[in-house]
């Protein structure tokens, strides 16, 4: 893991988009590895971490969508209590912020994975090696 490409895909708020998105990608024998949705009254915001992003990103556009390209930092975490804090307290030492985070794990895995948008990635990237998490 390191720094990786996320996709931001910018659509309506409405049944099926989000199906669409993922038969595209399907179809076209992309794997997503990540996936993050946020959404306001009428819009949504789709965070995908995939095998493929230069293809994704070209398929998403011939679909008309509005697709951002961003370095994103991705990790594989301790599935345990504090895994997370000590991220963040390293970041804040180095006086990186955390723009937004999203992260997943289920009981009884070991490890999981979390995906950081900072300002600077690869400064936290590097920030983080040699710090057990």
């Amino acid at each position: 893991m390191g720094v990786e490409t996320q996709l931001s895909v910018f659509l309506e708020n409405r049944p099926g988009i989000l199906a669409h998105i993922c038969d595209v990608l399907c179809e076209n024998e992309i794997n997503i590895l990540a996936l993050s949705t946020h959404d306001t009254v009428d819009n949504a915001v789709v965070r995908i971490l995939c095998d493929n992003p230069t293809k994704a990103l070209l398929l998403l556009e011939q679909e008309d969508l509005f697709v951002l390209e961003q370095k994103v930092v991705v990790l594989e975490i301790e599935n345990r209590s504090g895994a997370l804090s000590r991220i963040s307290r390293q970041l804040a030492r180095a006086d990186i912020n955390i723009g937004y985070a999203y992260c997943t794990a289920t009981p009884g895995q070991e490890s999981g994975c979390l995906v950081l948008k900072t300002d600077e990635p690869e400064k936290a990237w590097n920030c983080l090696q040699g710090l057990h998490f």
